[in-house]
């Protein structure tokens, strides 16, 4: 089920008037229908992978039980490395076995030796990549000490599996997540007012602007040899706010969705469009997944208060890690190392806390400089996104080097309705002017502060449901399922 589905609203009506008209007296029935609702919204996806879903928080339960008892650290570390090593093996077989097998097969051809590997033909389960790190943060943060096993294993596996974050994110703590999911929960008008509203910016994000700017994306990047330079710019422009929308407004709409039922997630996303730095475009960019990389891998490698070659490879080791994390293609691999390379710098100089505050804070418009700033982190994170785009990186490169020619400064030609064209720019200006109005906010509509009026904000809050059934069409899948 698709949060931008009829199939969804129904589900979630239902989940929501039995949690808080039936069950609002009962914290332990609370947790156990949710956890009940959040596995059948995952069988729906595939039901044979939920049974994956409940070996893994088995396993990740049992295994804090088991820290927790241990006598001699010496233990404690057996079933962390166990815990770990199973986990990440079955991420690395249904994720990433054919990928090392085919790259193999391909060294081993560069030598003149040729052999046929042996490949899976298996679907990604969706989620796995999501619902992994929950339970690894888990199991570390108890060997750390940083959090105690948890005992009740319908908590844990409400923690783990809750449905609004279960296939996408965001990446949630059991230090943040947990100690809610134990705490009883009344029913906040104004905080579930809060929710649909934030549901409402983030279907307008993932129908109106993310499925729409999909259309023309798809459309120059499977055709990219046909195209001028400047088509091509404005196809990796299309995918630039295809993919912030998509994934940004499924977030908006997992944490709206949350807030109906009294839980507050982590923040994902924090309009990254708008840093004045490769820095501050990494604080601001799914969130959770960032710090998950700081917190477990970045700071125990020696994070940035090392040497320089150790900083170098800190930062290197954690942006292949993250494009690895994306998926198994070179071109994640890629793109992981070119933001590597893009925000060393920041690293090396000492100027990636520089921006820690939202861009012209307190004021209408940003200056010169920062303007500037943004144009220039925009078109760096652009060209990244070519290689997150392409279906291989022959086609980056060429997709690239075709930008890079005399053909950039012609104008933009596509095949296309162009009012429909023009439109969809339409759209996504006045996106960009909703959100730089409400940047100081958790997002871009969570005050409207711009408007004074009561009366206007309904009518603002009234033309996004219109417009949202208006461009509503097929329904198209989150582009971080894959992942």
């Amino acid at each position: 089920m698709l949060f931008n589905s009829f199939a969804f609203g129904m589900f979630l009506i239902v989940v929501f008037v039995v949690y808080w008209f039936v069950l609002n007296r009962n914290l332990k029935q609370q947790n156990l229908m949710l956890l009940g609702a959040s596995y059948f919204f995952y069988a729906c996806w595939d039901w044979r992978f939920l049974l994956l879903l409940i070996f893994s928080t088995l396993l990740d339960y049992f295994t804090g039980l088991q820290m927790s008892k241990a006598k001699v650290q010496r233990i404690k570390t057996f079933w962390l490395w166990l815990s770990v090593s199973i986990n990440l093996g079955f991420l690395g077989i249904f994720k990433y076995y054919n990928f090392f097998a085919t790259s193999f097969a391909d060294l081993f051809k560069a030598w003149g030796i040729y052999l046929s590997p042996f490949t899976l033909h298996v679907i990604l389960p969706v989620g796995i990549s999501f619902y992994t790190f929950h339970g690894l943060s888990y199991v570390i943060d108890i060997y750390k000490n940083r959090i105690s096993s948890e005992r009740n294993f319908i908590d844990y596996s409400l923690f783990v599996s809750f449905f609004p974050l279960l296939v996408a994110g965001p990446i949630e703590r059991a230090t943040h997540l947990l100690p809610q999911v134990k705490k009883a929960r009344q029913f906040d008008y104004l905080k579930a007012v809060d929710g649909l509203r934030q549901i409402l910016w983030g279907l307008f994000k993932k129908a109106v602007i993310a499925d729409q700017c999909a259309d023309y994306a798809n459309m120059i990047f499977a055709n990219s040899a046909n195209y001028t330079g400047s088509t091509l710019v404005l196809g990796a422009i299309f995918f630039a706010f295809q993919i912030y929308c998509d994934f940004s407004g499924y977030s908006d709409m997992a944490l709206g969705i949350s807030r109906l039922f009294g839980f507050e997630l982590l923040r994902n996303f924090a309009f990254p469009y708008f840093s004045r730095d490769m820095a501050e475009f990494w604080r601001r960019w799914h969130i959770s997944l960032s710090s998950w990389f700081r917190d477990y891998l970045y700071i125990p490698l020696g994070g940035s208060k090392t040497g320089t070659w150790f900083k170098i490879r800190n930062t290197l080791i954690i942006f292949l890690v993250s494009g690895f994390w994306h998926g198994a293609n070179w071109t994640f691999i890629i793109w992981g190392l070119l933001n590597a390379l893009l925000i060393l710098p920041a690293v090396l100089l000492k100027t990636n806390r520089n921006h820690l505050e939202i861009v012209a804070k307190g004021r209408a418009l940003p200056t010169i400089t920062e303007l500037a700033q943004m144009i220039a982190t925009f078109l760096q994170v652009l060209v990244a996104w070519i290689f997150f785009r392409a279906d291989s990186v022959t086609q980056a490169f060429k997709y690239l080097r075709q930008i890079f020619s005399l053909s950039l400064f012609s104008i933009p030609q596509l095949d296309v309705n162009k009012a429909q064209l023009l439109e969809v720019i339409m759209l996504i200006m006045i996106f960009i002017i909703v959100e730089w109005q409400g940047r100081e906010n958790q997002y871009a509509i969570e005050k409207l502060t711009w408007l004074r009026k009561r009366g206007y904000r309904l009518g603002f809050y009234y033309m996004l449901v219109v417009v949202i059934f208006l461009f509503t069409g097929k329904e198209q899948q989150f582009i971080y399922f894959q992942f």
